[in-house]
C-alpha cells in the first residue's frame, strides 16, 4: 500500500535528484540552451548599474575629468605661482553658470572650473588665498562644444543600456519559453510513464490504494515536479550567479563599501535559518489538512446519493466546516511565518541600505569615491537581496518536489505481481475449455476464500456459479483472467496454465459483463469499440443487434454518434447493461463471463437477454453468476459454492432433486416472488 500524502521529503535528496535528472537527459540541450541563455541574461542585467556608473561618473559629472577646449598657444602666458585646477573643479554650492579657463601649475594644459561661493572674479581675476590669478571666460557656446563628447557618450550609452535591456526581453522570453516547454516536456513523459505503470499494476494493488491517492500522484506530484524542473533547478542557478556576480562586481568597485555591505549577512543567514525550521512544520500541517480536506471531498462526492438519501447534509457539512476550519488554520499559520520573514529580510535589506547611503555620502562627499559608483552601490544592494529572498522561500517548493518525487517513484517502483512469464504461450487453437485442478486461493494471508475448487467448464459449455454472498463466485471469476494468481492447485484454459499464457492473448479470449458497469465519454460506438481499431461500426451494430441494444440506440438523436457522459450517467442502468453486453461480443471472446449482468434490468429487458443469450454463447464457453436462479435454469451445469467449497454440482432439475442447498435456495427465492406477486 502507497504511503500517505503527508508524507513529507527532504529538503534535498542526492539519490531522488539523481534519478529526476534521468527524466531531463532527453531534453539535456534545449536545458544546455537555456541555461547559456539564463546566464547571458543575468550578466547583462547586471551590467545595468556598473553603466549607470560610468555614465554619471565619466561623464555627467565632469569634476574627475578637465576639459581642454583650446590650444594653448591661443591663451596668454600666465605669470606667477599658478593654482591647482582641479581643487576649483571639487567645489560644492556652485552659485553661478559661468565657466573659465585657467593654466596648470608647471603644466602645457587647461582645465575648467565652475566657481563656487568660495572663489571671486573681479576685473578678470580669480581671488583664491590673497593671490589673484587671470582667467577667461568661456562662453556658454563653446562650453557646449566642449561636452559634445561627453553629450554623445551619453547617448551613445543609454541607446546601449535601451537596446541591451530590450536585447535581454527578447532573451528573457525565448529562454523562459524554451525552459518551460522542456519543463512541459519532461513532465508529460513523466506523467505519461505514471498512467501506463498504472494500467499494469495487478487488481490487487487498486484494492488497496485510493483511487484519489492515486490520481494525485498522476497530477499534483508531478506538477510538483513541473516546478521543480522549470523554477528551482534554473532559477536557483541564476541566483547563485546573481549573488557571485554582485559580489565580485561590488569588492572590484569598492572594497570599503563593499565590507559595509556584507556586514549584514550574518544576520541573513540566521533569519533563513530560522525560517526554514519554522516553515517545514507549518508546510507539513498544512499538507496534511489538505490530505483530510481532499480525502473527505472525494468520498462524500462520491456517496452524495446516500448523503442525501438518509438527510445526512447538515452532519457533513458539520464535519467538512471542521476540516475545512483545520486547513484553514494551518494556511494561516503558513501565511504568518512568510508574513513575518519578508518584513524581517526588508528590515535587513534597509538596514544595509541606510549604512551605505551614510558611509557612501561621507565618501563622496569627503571626495573620496565619485557619486555614480554610490549610486551603483545602492543598485547592486538592492539586488543583493531579491535572490536571497528567493532562495529561502524556494526552500518549500524543492521540499515539496522531493516529497512528491519520492511519492512518484514509490508507485513506479511498485512491481506488479502479476506478470507474463519468460516465455509466453499464445495457443493458437481457440475451444474455451476452462479446468480448475484442486485450486485454494486467498486474496490476503491465509484467509482462504476458495478450498479445493476443482470443475470443468467444456467449450460451449454454460456454467453457473451460486451460493451466499461471500461463497466466492466472484473470486472464481478473478482467477479465470488472471487478476490474481492462485496459492494452491492449477487453473488451465485450453489445457495452458493461465500462468504460462501471455496475459494480453488470454484477456482478448475473455469477454465480461458486469453488474456495474462503466461507461468512458465519448459517444456510444467508442464505449462499445474501446478504440479496437479491427472493430468497425458495421460490428458494433451487429453486436447491439444480438443484444437488443439498437432498439434503444435508434432512438436516440444521434444513435451510435450520442454522447456518453462520465460513467453513462445520462443512460438507464438496464441501458447501460446491453451496451455491455454489446461490447463483450463485439470482441468476439471464446469465454464470455457474466457477473450478475442481468440484475439491474426489468423483466421486459431481461427477456430479450435471455433470448439473445442463446445466440450469443453459442460456440462460446460461458461463466454466469447469478442471484436470481431463474436465470441459470437452462445452464448446462450449476456450481453450487458455500464457505469457499463446492457443495453441489449438476444441472437445475438433478440440484432441485437432491433437495440440498440449491434446492432451499430456490425455495426461498420461489416464496419471496410469491409474496411480492400477491402484495402487487
Amino acid at each position: 500500500m502507497l504511503a500517505d500524502e503527508e508524507i513529507l521529503g527532504k529538503a534535498y535528496d542526492s539519490k531522488l535528484m539523481k534519478r529526476l535528472l534521468t527524466y531531463a537527459k532527453p531534453h539535456m540541450g534545449k536545458l544546455i540552451i537555456a541555461l547559456l541563455l539564463l546566464v547571458v541574461i543575468t550578466l547583462g542585467d547586471l551590467a545595468g548599474p556598473y553603466l549607470l556608473k560610468i555614465i554619471v561618473d565619466d561623464h555627467l559629472d565632469a569634476s574627475n575629468n578637465p576639459f581642454i577646449p583650446v590650444p594653448i598657444e591661443e591663451v596668454p602666458e600666465y605669470q606667477g605661482e599658478g593654482i591647482e585646477g582641479r581643487a576649483f573643479v571639487h567645489g560644492r554650492g556652485q552659485s553661478e553658470d559661468n565657466y573659465y579657463l585657467i593654466q596648470q601649475k608647471g603644466t602645457a594644459f587647461l582645465v575648467l572650473i565652475k566657481v563656487s561661493g568660495t572663489y571671486k572674479i573681479e576685473d578678470g581675476l580669480l581671488q583664491y588665498k590673497g593671490t589673484s590669478y587671470p582667467v577667461i571666460k568661456v562662453p556658454k557656446s563653446e562650453l557646449k562644444a566642449m561636452r559634445v563628447g561627453d553629450y554623445q557618450a551619453v547617448v551613445n550609452l543609454s541607446l546601449f543600456y535601451l537596446f541591451l535591456m530590450m536585447g535581454l526581453a527578447i532573451l528573457g522570453y525565448l529562454q523562459s519559453y524554451l525552459l518551460n516547454y522542456t519543463g512541459q516536456s519532461i513532465i508529460f513523459s513523466i506523467r505519461q510513464q505514471v498512467f501506463e505503470h498504472l494500467q499494469y499494476l495487478d487488481i490487487a494493488f487498486f484494492d488497496q490504494n485510493y483511487v484519489g491517492r492515486l490520481v494525485t500522484r498522476a497530477t499534483n506530484d508531478v506538477e510538483n515536479l513541473n516546478e521543480m524542473y522549470t523554477d528551482i533547478l534554473v532559477n536557483t542557478l541564476r541566483d547563485i550567479l546573481t549573488l557571485v556576480g554582485i559580489v565580485v562586481i561590488m569588492l572590484k568597485m569598492d572594497l570599503k563599501l563593499s565590507l559595509i555591505a556584507f556586514s549584514v549577512v550574518p544576520l541573513i543567514a540566521l533569519s533563513a535559518i530560522l525560517f526554514r525550521r519554522i516553515i517545514r512544520q507549518a508546510y507539513r500541517e498544512v499538507r496534511r489538512h489538505l490530505s483530510e480536506l481532499n480525502g473527505f471531498l472525494s468520498e462524500s462526492i462520491s456517496g452524495m446519493r446516500i448523503i442525501q438519501i438518509f438527510n445526512q447534509e447538515k452532519k457533513k457539512n458539520a464535519e467538512f466546516q471542521k476540516i475545512n476550519g483545520n486547513y484553514r488554520q494551518a494556511t494561516l499559520k503558513e501565511i504568518t511565518v512568510y508574513a513575518i520573514f519578508r518584513p524581517v529580510m526588508e528590515l535587513i535589506y534597509y538596514v544595509a541600505l541606510s549604512l551605505i547611503i551614510y558611509f557612501g555620502g561621507k565618501y563622496v562627499l569627503g571626495a573620496t569615491i565619485q557619486f555614480g559608483l554610490l549610486f551603483a552601490f545602492v543598485n547592486y544592494v538592492q539586488r543583493f537581496f531579491g535572490p536571497i529572498n528567493s532562495l529561502t522561500e524556494k526552500f518549500n517548493i524543492m521540499q515539496s518536489a522531493m516529497a512528491s518525487s519520492e511519492r512518484i517513484f514509490q508507485l513506479l517502483d511498485t512491481k506488479p505481481s502479476i506478470t507474463n512469464p519468460e516465455l509466453p504461450i499464445i495457443p493458437q487453437k481457440r475451444e474455451g475449455l476452462i479446468e480448475f485442478k484442486n485450486v485454494t486461493f486467498a486474496y490476503k494471508d491465509d484467509n482462504y476464500v476458495l478450498k479445493n475448487i476443482s470443475f470443468v467448464a467444456k467449450p460451449g459449455e454454460t456454467v453457473a456459479f451460486v451460493g451466499h454472498t461471500g461463497a466466492g463466485k466472484t473470486s472464481i471469476i478473478n482467477l479465470v483472467n488472471r487478476f490474481y494468481d492462485i496459492q494452491k492447485g492449477q487453473i488451465l484454459i485450453d489445457g495452458i496454465d493461465v500462468k504460462d499464457w501471455d496475459l494480453e492473448a488470454l484477456r482478448k479470449r475473455i469477454g465480461i459483463v458486469l453488474q456495474d458497469v462503466f461507461l468512458f465519454s465519448g459517444d456510444i460506438k467508442s464505449n462499445i469499440k474501446l478504440n479496437n481499431q479491427e472493430i468497425t461500426l458495421a460490428k458494433v451494430q451487429a453486436a447491439c443487434r444480438a443484444v437488443s441494444a439498437d432498439s434503444f440506440i435508434l432512438r436516440l438523436p444521434r444513435a451510435y454518434d450520442e454522447k456518453v457522459t462520465e460513467r453513462g450517467s445520462t443512460l438507464s442502468a438496464g441501458q447501460r447493461q446491453l451496451l455491455a453486453f454489446a461490447r463483450a461480443l463485439a470482441f468476439d471472446p471464446d469465454i464470455l463471463i457474466l457477473d450478475e449482468a442481468t440484475a439491474n434490468i426489468d423483466t421486459e429487458t431481461e427477456q430479450l437477454i435471455q433470448a439473445a443469450l442463446k445466440e450469443v454463447t453459442q460456440n462460446r464457453t460461458t461463466l454466469v453468476i447469478a442471484h436470481r436462479l431463474s436465470t441459470i435454469q437452462h445452464a448446462n451445469k450449476i456450481i453450487v459454492l458455500h464457505k469457499g467449497e463446492i457443495v453441489e454440482m449438476g444441472n437445475h432439475q438433478e440440484l432441485l432433486d437432491k433437495g440440498g442447498l440449491y434446492y432451499r435456495l430456490y425455495q426461498l427465492q420461489y416464496q419471496a416472488n410469491e409474496k411480492l406477486a400477491s402484495s402487487n
